[in-house]
């Protein structure tokens, strides 16, 4: 009887999360850095073809990205419009390449609202909380999903839904962040090759405005 209760004690020990909130829990509390490729695709609000139907627009890219916490990361986007966005724990940097143009902003609570607070900002699910009202969004892609809703009405994210991959009892991976914005824009950025846990150099999270570039402080 005794080896019965040890062995279901072991079990639930070993398993795997099976929710939305038990996954980003665990992401939260044993993710420390992890880098990865990713595709975006932005969904505009339908609107009025010639014929009269409504149609739904699309633009997709791709590009890379790595994060360490707290409060560092680093998006580049490859295609079709090449592009910058670093955060090293202070300032955030935007740059576009097209323009040759880098937008400086400080960075906190530049980033409330935001993904960046779910891969990189928040301890735990407390701390998440006081910034989010958190429920399990069910099972979809292999994936388990958690719908984030920010407390605050007045930015422009209206909601978040994060997709985690549970790899084993204790690894958690990111696997898709999907956003809807006050224009009614929805962004579906999905993961791929994610690593974590991966020593980054500090020159990951340093930016230095390429020679030439406007650089612009709001």
């Amino acid at each position: 009887m005794l080896q019965m209760f040890a062995s279901g004690a072991a079990q639930a020990q070993d398993s795997k999360p099976q929710d939305g909130l038990s996954a980003l829990s665990v992401f939260l509390q044993s993710t420390r850095s992890g880098r990865a490729d990713f595709t975006q695709v932005v969904t505009l609000p339908p609107r009025a073809s010639d014929s009269g139907t409504r149609v739904a627009r699309t633009r997709s890219s791709s590009g890379s990205f790595a994060f360490q916490r707290p409060g560092r990361f680093r998006f580049v986007y490859a295609a079709p419009l090449p592009q910058t966005i670093v955060a090293d724990g202070k300032t955030l940097w935007l740059y576009d390449e097209d323009l040759n143009q880098v937008t400086v902003r400080a960075q906190a609570g530049a980033l409330d609202d935001t993904p960046a607070a779910l891969i990189a900002g928040a301890a735990d699910l407390n701390t998440l909380q006081k910034s989010y009202e958190l429920a399990n969004d069910g099972a979809q892609d292999g994936l388990l999903w958690v719908r984030a809703t920010p407390k605050a009405r007045d930015g422009q994210t209206q909601q978040l839904r994060v997709g985690l991959r549970a790899v084993t009892p204790n690894q958690v991976e990111l696997g898709a962040f999907e956003i809807l914005d006050s224009f009614g824009q929805r962004s579906l950025l999905t993961f791929s090759r994610m690593q974590v846990n991966v020593s980054l150099s500090a020159d990951t999270f340093r930016f230095t405005p390429p020679a030439g570039a406007d650089v612009i402080r709001p």
